[in-house]
């Protein structure tokens, strides 16, 4: 138990921020616009869907990988992701949270009830082992399963990053597990002004 204090992210985008130029004062969070691949996936959604980035066009996306039975990161990240949403206002149903749950077998037979938990617009998204590698490769993140304990619980270490996307599905936003809500409402806003052009 208190190893999820210590739960370090592993984030390998990090070594490329450098990359994108604009590291102004403008966004709270890191621009990697053209620096990472846009949104594709093909997954399973809470409801048992099979769903693309595709069916979440015409919204800006917040995409964060996790697991149901995470007992800190995941709960604070989706639970703050869904604060600095809600202050929106009338404009958070433009924004669309896919939350990408990387342990498959304990995560499909409640990943409906654990996204009712927290907001309407959070999607839940699952598949195979493969199609779950396949994506975090294509966004440079890691995770990994722990050896089980005796009671058969076992930790997985993942990203604590939020990747933001525009409507189109382009990368636009790194968000690093520290950013406060109201500096991801400062930037949704932004990104929000600029799909109105």
């Amino acid at each position: 138990m208190s190893r999820l204090k210590f739960l370090i992210p592993c984030l390998l985008p990090l070594l490329t921020l450098g990359c994108s130029g604009e590291a102004s004062n403008s966004w709270n969070g890191h621009d990697i616009t053209g620096v990472m691949p846009d949104l594709e996936f093909e997954l399973t959604n809470q409801d048992g869907d099979r769903v693309t980035a595709e069916d979440y066009r015409g919204k800006i996306k917040l995409m964060f990988f996790g697991y149901t039975s995470c007992q800190h990161v995941c709960p604070v990240a989706l639970s703050k992701l869904a604060e600095a949403t809600r202050a929106l206002g009338e404009q958070a149903d433009q924004v669309e949270i896919l939350f990408v749950a990387v342990d498959p077998k304990r995560d499909k037979p409640v990943l409906d009830e654990y996204v009712s938990h927290f907001k309407p617009e959070l999607v839940g998204l699952t598949g195979t082992q493969e199609e779950l590698k396949e994506v975090a490769k294509r966004y440079r993140v890691a995770f990994s399963y722990e050896k089980p304990r005796k009671d058969g619980f076992y930790i997985v270490n993942h990203s604590g990053a939020v990747f933001a996307f525009g409507p189109e599905g382009k990368s636009r936003l790194l968000i690093d597990d520290q950013a406060k809500a109201s500096s991801i409402t400062a930037d949704l806003r932004r990104l929000l002004e600029q799909s109105k052009g």
